[in-house]
C-alpha cells in the first residue's frame, strides 16, 4: 500500500514519462522524423514497413499528442490522486488498443510502448494507505 504522497509522484512521474513520450508526435515535423524512427526500429525488430501517412492522418496524430501535453501538464502541475486514477485507466484502454494493433499487424515496436501503459497504468491503480 502506498502512501498520498508516494502516489502523487507516480502521476507526476507517468505525466512527465507522457511528455517526453509524446513530444515527438506534437507537430507535423517531428512526427514526420519520429514515423522515420519508428519503422527503423520496427525494421530493426523485425517487422514489416510503416505505412504512410496521409495528411488527415497527421492531423489525428497531432491533434492527439496535444491533448496528451494538456493532460499531461494538469497532472505535473495537479498531480491528484483521482488524476491518476483517470489516467491508469486511460492506459489500460491504450495498451488495449496498442496490443490489438500488434495482433493484426507485423509491429513489434508497439511492445516499447505496451509494457509501459501496462506498468503505469498498474502503479495508478496500486491501493492507498488511509490515514
Amino acid at each position: 500500500m502506498l502512501d498520498i504522497a508516494t502516489m502523487r509522484r507516480i502521476v507526476r512521474a507517468s505525466a512527465i514519462y507522457d511528455l517526453v513520450v509524446i513530444a515527438p508526435f506534437l507537430t507535423p515535423w517531428t512526427f514526420a522524423f519520429a514515423h522515420g524512427q519508428l519503422q527503423a526500429q520496427n525494421a530493426m525488430l523485425g517487422g514489416a514497413p510503416l505505412p504512410p501517412f496521409a495528411p488527415l492522418h497527421i492531423l489525428f496524430v497531432c491533434a492527439l499528442a496535444s491533448l496528451v501535453t494538456i493532460w499531461s501538464v494538469l497532472r505535473i502541475a495537479d498531480p491528484q490522486i483521482r488524476f491518476g486514477r483517470y489516467d491508469g485507466t486511460g492506459r489500460v484502454l491504450f495498451a488495449v488498443w496498442m496490443a490489438w494493433a500488434l495482433a493484426t499487424s507485423e509491429t513489434p515496436i508497439l511492445w516499447l510502448f505496451i509494457v509501459p501503459e501496462a506498468l503505469w497504468a498498474i502503479a495508478q491503480w496500486l491501493p492507498l494507505r488511509r490515514g
